[in-house]
């Protein structure tokens, strides 16, 4: 074992960058290539159909068979032109990641030969086997029927030789199987409510649009000492493993100049992403050793969430061709830093306001803190929910260390905002109106130059960085639909109730200015709890964060409860992004997504412990047994007793480790086995939590005290200093 080791060690450093070519001179000439943009549909599709498309995808209306015939033929067409053979339905569904069915083009003829077709009714709607997919007790297992549905306000796309068309994925009884079909649905929600509240500033506001730019952070490992790692390869994270004498101490890493190999990846990375439109913008060393970080240009959420699932689809295959393994989960390394998605949320009207930036006028900057302040306020009702929203097993292990937010969500402002409010609570006048009409609040004016002037919070999960709020607590690994889709839904229930408290002052004869500000005040009351510049890695702040009645639950099975409460009940279903149904479903497939993951890390621990390293650490200590007895064939044993002090140390000490290692392996699986009869899911997760989690640190102690211990020769596994520092 320790040759392959160490012949997997030698093979990545003897690796060479891999060349990498543009297809064309510039970014612009291939840029979306690989897309069924709007662009590309000219000269596809009649500009008839796609006037009746363009309004399906802007107003919603339904896509009558005739239209969808003629779309799908364009784009069988222009399919085939890009090479591709086939066609799927592509969707996200809750085990999380995508899902994909690859049917050929190819029909035969009835004349011995074959034709290509893809009408619009596969194109509008398929029916893929679902009996496999989570559904949390919607479904039977042996009802296998789902339908995918065609989201046309996401263009198709080409990947190899395939087609793939975004979908939605739902049930045979209309409810929600995906992430997909509930991120539009929120979309609509806080378009909606957000237009309404908008109208009393503007009364042309049409539109609102929800915005987002991921931050994705990413680890890459040499894949030939991946494939010596059992634990990386079937759970992406090291369940065992000593530090490094160096890791990330010197932070000589971050921002440092990215290793040959690894900006060949990028690059190569940026040319396949660029051909599907997805817009990369930033490229640079995160602070652990071998991570790293991209974003984008923000986009319009819809298709934001899907670049992000497409680019890590992406990441998998371009890293095989340089030699590589990309590791997504939140903490593929113990005592480093683990990998985030950060995602920044804003809304913006179609006037190209962007709601979440304050402005040059009072006016400006009256809306700007009406928005600020229902946001803060839906985020103070809702903050254990926005915390089940990111909370998994692989995240569990990131929150609240080495620069992740900690799992108590709470909200940024910076000074110039918290005094504003501050001011604007404890202000006794409504409004001062001038002789020309316009609005002066008694407030400070907020200037535009905001968007600098604040510092950042790197331990805010929720923090305002001057024209948009970042969701710092999201997870590598995630699906940002759904946090997004909480994030929409409980800041449109919020707007909903805003405005009614609004027109219900308006209608008692206040002002539409006066009324604002009178409902905003109520809000800060509610609000202010949630608000924090501190040091949120403090114990001051968690003993100062529950007496503020914050949620401060670490134990995952338990934060799922949040998105059954009566508020979270309430937010979903009034604004139609959920039922009470699917909640619960969803709530089902949490809790035993989180317990099969522990099972996995657990089982896959107890085979490595067993038969890889204590095995080894045996064989060593019989070495260092037979080596003191000989040494009794030649010093008496007075000598030999002084000689072989230490030998005798490392003896006991191994026998130790390996009695602890052992029994806490037998004591695990014994507890797997006694939750093996639990049919309640939540329960389950929480035995899994509570009984089965700890035993994972406990027996790695033991196997890195032995990793210290034991000859290197003989070590089977590739150790920290070879995972991380291979350039």
């Amino acid at each position: 074992m320790a040759n392959i080791r160490f012949n997997a060690v030698e093979q990545a450093r003897s690796r060479k960058p891999k060349e990498v070519e543009a297809p064309l001179k510039t970014v612009s000439e291939y840029y979306g290539c690989s897309v069924f943009s709007r662009n590309r549909m000219n000269g596809y599709i009649p500009d008839k159909t796609l006037k009746v498309l363009d309004n399906v995808i802007s107003e919603g209306s339904p896509l009558d068979e005739k239209t969808a015939d003629v779309v799908a033929e364009g784009m069988k067409k222009w399919a085939s032109d890009m090479g591709a053979t086939h066609y799927t339905h592509w969707f996200h569904p809750l085990r999380g990641g995508t899902a994909e069915k690859h049917d050929s083009f190819s029909q035969p003829d009835g004349k011995g030969g074959s034709v290509a077709e893809l009408s619009g009714k596969l194109l509008v709607q398929q029916e893929p086997d679902a009996s496999s997919f989570p559904n949390g007790g919607l479904r039977n297992t042996f009802e296998a029927r789902g339908y995918t549905a065609w989201d046309p306000s996401s263009p198709a796309f080409v990947i190899g030789d395939t087609l793939c068309i975004p979908t939605i994925f739902i049930s045979y009884n209309g409810e929600a199987l995906d992430h997909k079909m509930p991120l539009l649905k929120s979309i609509s929600a806080i378009d909606k409510a957000a237009t309404d509240v908008c109208r009393y500033f503007d009364p042309k506001v049409s539109k609102v649009t929800a915005f987002l730019g991921w931050e994705q952070e990413y680890f890459l490992v040499d894949s030939a000492i991946y494939g010596q790692r059992p634990d990386l390869m079937l759970t992406e994270r090291t369940l065992m493993g000593h530090e490094s004498a160096r890791s990330q101490q010197l932070d000589d890493h971050y921002f440092g100049s990215i290793p040959p190999r690894a900006m060949a990846f990028m690059q190569d990375l940026e040319v396949e992403c660029y051909k599907l439109a997805i817009p990369i913008k930033t490229r640079h060393n995160e602070v652990a050793p071998n991570q790293f970080e991209l974003a984008p240009v923000y986009e319009e959420m819809n298709i934001a969430v899907d670049h992000n699932m497409m680019l890590m689809t992406v990441m998998r295959s371009v890293a095989d061709r340089h030699g590589f393994k990309v590791l997504l989960h939140e903490k593929p390394f113990k005592g480093v830093n683990g990998s985030g998605k950060h995602c920044n949320w804003s809304l913006g009207t179609d006037s190209g306001v962007n709601l979440m930036s304050p402005g040059k006028t009072d006016a400006e900057n009256f809306r700007f803190m009406t928005f600020i302040v229902n946001v803060l306020t839906a985020v103070s009702k809702n903050n254990g929910l926005l915390k089940a929203s990111i909370a998994n097993a692989s995240n569990a292990h990131r929150l609240g260390a080495n620069e992740a937010p900690p799992a108590i969500i709470s909200s940024f402002l910076g000074v110039q905002i918290h005094n504003a409010l501050k001011e604007l609570r404890k202000s006794k006048g409504v409004l001062n109106m001038d002789s020309k009409g316009k609005t002066k609040l008694s407030v400070p004016r907020i200037p535009e130059i905001l968007i600098d002037n604040t510092d950042r919070n790197r331990t805010s999960p929720f923090a305002f960085t001057g024209n948009r709020f970042e969701f710092r607590a999201v997870g590598s690994s995630a699906n940002c639909a759904l946090p997004m889709m909480v994030l929409n839904a409980v800041v449109a229930d919020q707007l909903i109730d805003f405005k009614a408290a609004v027109d219900k002052k308006i209608s008692s004869g206040k002002s539409t200015e006066e009324a604002i500000l009178e409902v905003i005040r109520t809000c800060l009351k509610e609000c202010e709890r949630i608000c924090f510049d501190g040091n949120g890695y403090s114990d001051e702040w968690k003993q100062e964060a529950e007496k503020r009645g914050l949620d401060c639950e670490t134990r995952v099975p338990y934060i799922y409860d949040s998105f059954l409460t009566k508020q979270s009940k309430k937010a979903f279903t009034r604004t139609g992004v959920l039922s009470e149904v699917e909640l619960e479903a969803r709530n089902e497939v949490w809790w035993e997504i989180y317990s099969k993951k522990i099972e996995i890390e657990a089982r896959v621990l107890g085979d490595l412990a067993s038969n890889h390293i204590l095995p080894v650490a045996t064989q060593y200590q019989s070495m260092l047994v037979e080596n003191v007895s000989k040494m009794k064939d030649i010093f008496d044993e007075k000598k030999t007793n002084e000689l072989a002090r230490c030998q005798i140390k490392i003896i006991e000490d191994i026998s130790k480790h390996i009695s602890k290692a052992r029994k806490g392996v037998f004591d695990m699986w014994s507890t797997m086995d006694s939750l093996d009869s639990v049919e309640d899911e939540r329960d389950k997760a929480i035995g899994y939590c509570e009984r089965v989690l700890p035993f994972l640190d406990k027996i790695r102690a033991q196997i890195d005290a032995l990793e210290m211990i034991v000859d290197d020769q003989m070590w089977p596994l590739p150790k920290y200093r070879e995972l991380l520092f291979i350039r």
